[in-house]
This record gives C-alpha cells, structure tokens and sequence, in this order.
C-alpha cells in the first residue's frame, strides 16, 4: 500500500487537514489530548511550508444535530495551547459554521490555522453527502487524512480523496505500516482477541476467522453469541456466574493459545475491569500478552487505557489508535479511506 505522504505537499497551498478531534473533555476542558498529539507532526510539517493554509476538520461524539455539548471548541483551544507550548506562534480562529461561506474563506485568508465546528452536527458529513463540504473543496488545493480511527466509514470528510489532491498524514501511514505487519506475512500462528461490549466487532467474526488461526471470544462476546454455531478455530470463553469476567477454565485455556502465538491482535477487554471484582480475566490475558514473544497489536480505547493502568502498554508491540478500523482492515484487507 503506496499512499502519498504530507511531506510531498508543495508549498503555497491551502490543505484540508482531517484530524482526530473525539478526544475525551470535561469541564469544557480536553482531559486527553494523545490523539491530538498523534497529529501535530503532520499539522507543523503543513505549517513548516512557505504560506501555507491549514483547515482542520473533524468530529466529536455523536450528536444528533448541532449540541453544544459536543462543540470541537474546547478541542481548538487545546490544539492552540499545545502549538503553543512547542514556540510555535501562528494565527488561528475557530469556525462555528462551516455553512457561513464568507466568513470561511475571510478565515483562511487571514489565518494559519482554521478549525471548523462539528462536522457531524451537520447531516452531511455521516450521510456523505456529496455537496457537503463542496465549497471548502473549492477553497483549498489538497486533502490531507490524518484521521485513521475514522477511516473505515464512508462520511463525506473521509471521502474527500475522490474529490481534490490527496495526501496521508505521518500517523495514518505509520499506523497502517503497523496493521500491515499483521497482515502482509504475518508469523504464525495468528491469533485475535476480541471481547469488550460493542456487538458490533462481531460483524468481522466470519472475515477474520477464515483468515486467522485462532480467535478467542471474551467480554461480552460469548453473550452475544449463545446459541450460534462458530467455526472450528473460534474459541468462546465461559463467563463467570456474574458474566462480568471470563471464568478461570478460559483463562487457561487462552494463555495456552496465547503462549503458542505468534502474532496477536486485541481488541477489547475480557470484563469489566473497572471493577476490583471483574479485572482478573483483562489482567491475566494481558499478562500473557506481555510475556509473549509475538507481535502484538492493541486496538481500541477502552482496553488500550486498561493496559496503561496495568503498566503493560510498552510492552505491546503496536497500539492502533482505532479498534474498528483495525478490525476492518483486518477482514477486508482494505479502508474506505483510499481508492
């Protein structure tokens, strides 16, 4: 997989960035700002060329119509302070209304930065509608995503590679170049991990199984799937009386599995782990992870942030920023973030 790099990106343009904005906030304040952080190589490398324009678009939540609730506001204050704190002094304004199209191209004629308000506060953007973001086409020269956790859907931000020069931004590639390691010759046998409680990681169950050796289902996986025949190479864990954990007949048998691997893939925690009571299946599962010599990859917030709280995270050979993503690129081999 060949994609453009940021870096190719000639000077005097006008780039559409599309970034990771769903960071974490309370208080009105961004309690989390790694995924911004991913993202600010590319942004000063943009920024770094001769009269440069940068439009940064993205999303937060998932608001039914404008909320003020979910406004990227907070998350424009924090990206200036973080330019900020590195000497980098530019000029830079937040948009409320991509709609306002006068006010927009005054915005980028006479700024640096320019971060435009919610993009899913407007239908537009999940529905991908193809006028949606037509006029700030029309002001810019180039698309850049840097947007990888969003890479699997087909919103209008997303697609705008079909519509203007297109280019990816230095934590999309490296987070492909990771995934690939997975999938392009990966060392067997290959084993995926999937517990948690979205439902909706199940969509990929019948992709990866063909394609993988081994998939252990924990979390609340093994509810989701009671009663359903899996293939051979499936393995559904047993859930305590509570179903908050994985029972201690599963944790043997994983870490068996787990031992023999040599690639894993993980994604999502085995119960609730939050709770004193219902870590042990996330802890032992980890710990077996982290004693492997496999190449593992970790994807997905929630049990990303459980292995930092454990102190085991630098011992995962690469963290996804997404678990969707992850899954689907796994399954299909492909995003629809790129022809």
């Amino acid at each position: 997989m060949n994609l453009r790099s940021v870096a190719e990106i000639e000077n005097n343009k006008r780039v559409i960035l599309r970034m990771d904005l769903d960071v974490p906030i309370e208080v009105n304040q961004v309690v989390d700002n790694s995924r911004l952080k991913k993202s600010l190589p590319t942004l000063r490398m943009l920024l770094d060329k001769k009269n440069a324009r940068v439009v940064i678009i993205g999303h937060r939540g998932r608001p039914e119509g404008r909320d003020e609730k979910f406004s990227l506001r907070p998350v424009y204050l924090e990206l200036v302070n973080l330019l900020e704190d590195e000497g980098d002094l530019y000029e830079t304004v937040f948009i409320e209304n991509i709609e306002d199209s006068d006010r927009l191209a005054r915005a980028i004629n006479t700024n640096h930065v320019v971060v435009v308000e919610n993009l899913r506060f407007w239908k537009g953007e999940e529905e991908n509608d193809a006028k949606f973001l037509d006029e700030l086409v029309g002001m810019t020269d180039a698309f850049v995503n840097d947007a990888i956790t969003v890479a699997h859907r087909k919103h209008a931000s997303v697609m705008l590679f079909e519509k203007m020069d297109s280019y990816y931004g230095l934590n999309f590639i490296e987070e492909i170049e990771g995934l690939n390691k997975a999938i392009e010759n990966p060392v067997k046998p290959v084993t995926v991990i999937l517990g948690g409680a979205k439902e909706d990681k199940l969509k990929y169950l019948d992709e990866i199984s063909k394609k993988v050796d081994n998939v252990l289902l924990g979390g609340m996986m093994p509810i989701f799937v009671e009663g359903k025949t899996m293939a051979s190479n499936v393995e559904v864990a047993k859930l305590k009386d509570n179903k908050l954990d994985i029972s201690d007949d599963s944790i043997k048998s994983f870490r068996k599995i787990i031992e023999k691997a040599g690639t894993i893939i993980w994604a999502g925690s085995m119960g609730k782990y939050e709770d004193e009571d219902n870590k042990r299946g996330t802890m032992e599962i980890a710990g077996a992870i982290a004693k492997s010599k496999a190449y593992s990859i970790l994807g997905g917030g929630d049990t990303s942030a459980a292995l930092r709280n454990m102190g085991l995270i630098h011992k995962i050979s690469f963290v996804s920023s997404g678990g969707g993503v992850m899954l689907e690129y796994l399954a299909k081999g492909k995003l629809a973030a790129w022809k």
